[in-house]
């Protein structure tokens, strides 16, 4: 077992394909299919499936990527303390639902964060695939909900996956409505204030499961629904449209203007909002700064009007 193999099992599951970390490590796929054959072989474990879909990391093979981390992570300080070399390429990875408090930390991040050379990926993506990139270590971080709805599935899907939910924050639901829209007034709404307006939700693709709905009380039947897979979409049709969505009622006010208001909505509902990470792998020290910066985030946008 070499360094430079370790290195080799990095880069393919941070790619998710032999033939582009082959590229990005300037060797033949030839070359990087042999030196993983020998590697495994070596190991006695698969550490990656080859299936038409891509790359799967075995959950042998998360745990080898765990050690496998730590030591070229370790070698890397080394290198550094001892040598004149310039620091490594950092990399970070966020796969979250649709929050802007989740944009904000990561944006104050890479504001803070002092380097020439970095690659930060911010995924805002479907339910399903959150827990799927932590759980293949694709991303560090995820950050989703969970309810009394959803709650026994969404913990069956972690445990399989050896993931941990931690809270963030219990928030009471509200709608996100345009400013000119006439709910606006009311102190609160209830589900058929909202019935004449169209509601909207995001895709979540093959796994459009009610489970994995990005919003609570997916199981309603509405008269109007349009589904959309980004947030600018979404607000976009809030405005244009004067459609409605649900949420827990934070806004950043940094990335989002006024046109957008959270009005409470009357149910007997809570939403626990948290990030998940892998069970056998230690946060990086990036990850525990965007922790942190996604706590002071909320906190501060839970203060504004």
């Amino acid at each position: 077992m070499t360094l430079q193999q370790l290195k080799y099992v990095i880069e393919v599951a941070r790619s998710r394909s032999i033939s582009k970390a082959a590229q990005n490590l300037f060797i033949s796929q030839p070359s990087l299919s042999n030196a993983l054959k020998e590697l495994e072989k070596e190991i006695g474990i698969t550490i990656f499936s080859r299936t038409n879909r891509g790359i799967i990391i075995t959950p042998e093979g998360s745990e080898f990527l765990q050690y496998a981390r730590q030591v070229i992570e370790q070698t890397d300080l080394l290198e550094n303390r001892y040598s004149n070399t310039q620091s490594p390429q950092h990399h970070f990875s966020v796969s979250a639902q649709h929050y802007a408090f989740a944009v904000s930390a990561f944006v104050r991040l890479l504001s803070d964060y002092d380097s020439d050379e970095y690659e930060f990926a911010l995924r805002e993506t479907k339910t399903y695939e959150i827990i799927e990139d932590v759980k293949n270590l694709r991303s560090e971080i995820g950050i989703i909900y969970v309810n009394d709805f959803n709650r026994k599935v969404i913990q069956k899907f972690l445990r399989e996956g050896n993931l941990m939910f931690h809270e963030l924050f219990v928030a009471k639901p509200h709608v996100f409505i345009s400013s000119k829209n006439p709910l606006v007034k009311q102190d609160y709404v209830t589900l058929s204030d909202l019935e004449p307006y169209p509601y909207l939700s995001f895709e979540q693709g093959d796994y459009n499961s009610f489970y994995f709905s990005e919003e609570i009380l997916s199981t309603i039947s509405r008269k109007k629904n349009i589904r959309v897979s980004d947030r600018a979409t979404l607000f976009n049709l809030l405005i244009g449209l004067n459609g409605y969505t649900i949420s827990t009622g934070i806004i950043s006010y940094d990335i989002n203007d006024d046109d957008i208001v959270a009005v409470p909505l009357k149910v007997d509902e809570l939403i626990t909002v948290g990030f998940i990470t892998h069970k056998h792998v230690s946060n990086s020290p990036l990850a525990t700064i965007y922790i942190q910066y996604l706590r002071e985030t909320i906190e501060t946008e839970q203060l504004l009007p």
